[in-house]
């Protein structure tokens, strides 16, 4: 197993899964079976959780059932380690969301932007400091593909000035927006978002990943990780290039159904998606099982 580097007091540092949530065939939550996963993750060298991502299908989530899911991984790993998505289409839904977590001893939070419209700046910062004063610490994410609205590199830096955010997952995949993040804002985290931009993104200076690909492989993940960001190229490469097939399903538009059919392969429990995602097949199925194939072969695990 590989020890984890859990920060107590910037608890949304090191690797944060976005958890996968195992679902029976009749598409109801296994809460036991997701408690035990979450336990597996923090064993295997992971240092927290974040339930309630979009890898954890909180849209599809009835609000007894995502309340449910924030409270076992809290049961599971430890309040302070668990980093519930609370994004929601109204900011004081947003905000219900993040007290709850709050009154739960989570130790962060990760929040969209405003996304049942293409919001404007003013708008997005009104959205951020409303879930902000709940006092939880909000992590951004930062997901233009999917929500249209673009956490830039200068509104990022007027979020945290304003108080809003400790930090953002970053998940453009464009890697030079890093170093103008750091530049604008130096003492903002910058967190990986996608798993096949890893290497690039700890090399210029990233202190934490929320991860997809540890719900199949968390040990070589988290040996990853460790290896990128202490600039250890003579391990994180070879692992890079190994690993590099599988972790990009991670950035695709099916990675929910991609990262469980992973887990299933690998004997842990995926299970199938809620509708509107449904099971994967043809080319996309066999590329998943191939790159899985291919990290199982290497040995990772």
């Amino acid at each position: 197993m590989t020890a984890t580097t859990w920060n107590s007091t910037h608890p949304w540092r090191g690797i944060m899964v976005a958890t996968a949530l195992p679902l029976r065939d009749d598409l109801s939550v296994d809460y036991d079976a997701y408690a035990e996963h979450v336990r597996w993750l923090i064993e295997n060298g992971c240092d927290g959780v974040v339930p309630n991502g979009s890898l954890g299908e909180y849209q599809t989530l009835t609000d007894q059932e995502r309340a449910r899911v924030v409270r076992t991984a809290v049961d599971a790993a430890g309040g302070a380690r668990v980093m519930p998505g609370v994004s929601a289409y109204g900011s004081a839904e947003a905000r219900r969301w993040a007290e709850q977590a709050g009154e739960a001893g989570c130790g962060s939070v990760l929040l969209l932007p405003p996304n049942a419209y293409r919001a404007d700046e003013p708008a997005v910062q009104a959205h951020y400091a409303e879930v902000a004063r709940c006092g939880v610490p909000v992590v951004a994410y930062n997901n233009p593909l999917d929500t249209k609205v673009d956490l830039t590199p200068g509104m990022l830096a007027r979020l945290h000035q304003d108080g809003s955010i400790v930090a953002v997952k970053e998940f453009t995949g464009d890697v030079r927006r890093a170093y103008e993040i750091a530049e604008l804002a130096p003492e903002l985290d910058l967190l990986i978002g996608a798993d096949d931009v890893l290497l690039e993104l700890a090399a210029a200076g990233a202190v934490g990943w929320i991860a997809g690909y540890p719900n199949a492989f968390p040990a070589s993940c988290a040996e990853l990780y460790h290896a990128a960001v202490a600039g250890d190229l003579d391990i994180a490469l070879p692992l890079y290039k190994s690993l590099h097939s599988l972790l990009r399903w991670d950035s695709k538009t099916e990675f929910v159904q991609s990262i469980k059919l992973s887990m299933d392969i690998v004997g842990r429990r995926g299970g199938p998606s809620r509708p509107p995602r449904f099971p994967l097949t043809g080319e996309i199925e066999a590329g998943v099982r191939a790159a899985t194939e291919k990290a199982v072969a290497d040995g990772h695990r």
